[in-house]
């Protein structure tokens, strides 16, 4: 992809991009309320580098450096039983969650966000599983990236850290691409 200041690759997540990821992430909270508790009870890094973690990769532009940033991981924990209620016809070993998505605030509008999403889901499917992964509702442009890109609502989820003031997570799914 070719940014309009140069091209922009993805490539793998390295241990000394979370420094700038952290950064970036504290960054663009604001105005995206991504993540939706700001500060985190617990380190940023922490957040950005998940236990069970599958993949992760950086958009990355030659003059500006990291600009965005996607992981996938397994299900697990109350998640895992919730896609399990709300995928019944697959086995939560088959899915896997596309998390810990965001760009750069200056980034916005580029196509970063829809480049990593891309790029997980490619590994995803390339290993022979479903993506899935949950979303704020409230989160109206990223909600609209995922549906705009044939993502589909199957069910929800209420996190213990998510305030009673606040409507569930939806947990979304791609289907299986069709053989033509």
């Amino acid at each position: 992809m070719s940014g309009p200041a140069g091209p922009v690759v993805v490539r793998p997540r390295r241990s000394a991009d979370v420094p700038r990821l952290v950064e970036l992430l504290a960054e663009q909270q604001p105005t995206s309320h991504y993540p939706l508790r700001w500060p985190l009870p617990f380190p940023v890094e922490e957040f950005l580098v998940r236990p069970g973690e599958d993949a992760a990769w950086v958009a990355e532009h030659a003059r500006d450096g990291v600009l965005g940033h996607v992981a996938v991981t397994a299900a697990t924990g109350d998640l895992a039983g919730h896609l399990a209620r709300a995928l019944p016809d697959r086995r939560v070993e088959d899915l896997a969650v596309v998390s810990v998505l965001f760009v750069a605030l200056a980034s916005r509008g580029l196509g970063l966000g829809g480049l990593l999403l891309d790029t997980a889901v490619a590994h995803v499917r390339a290993a022979g599983r479903v993506p899935v992964l949950d979303v704020v509702p409230t989160h109206a442009g990223a909600l609209a990236l995922y549906r705009g890109r044939g993502w589909r609502e199957v069910g929800g989820f209420r996190p213990p850290w998510l305030p009673a003031d606040r409507p569930a997570l939806l947990l979304m799914a791609l289907d299986p691409v069709e053989a033509r």
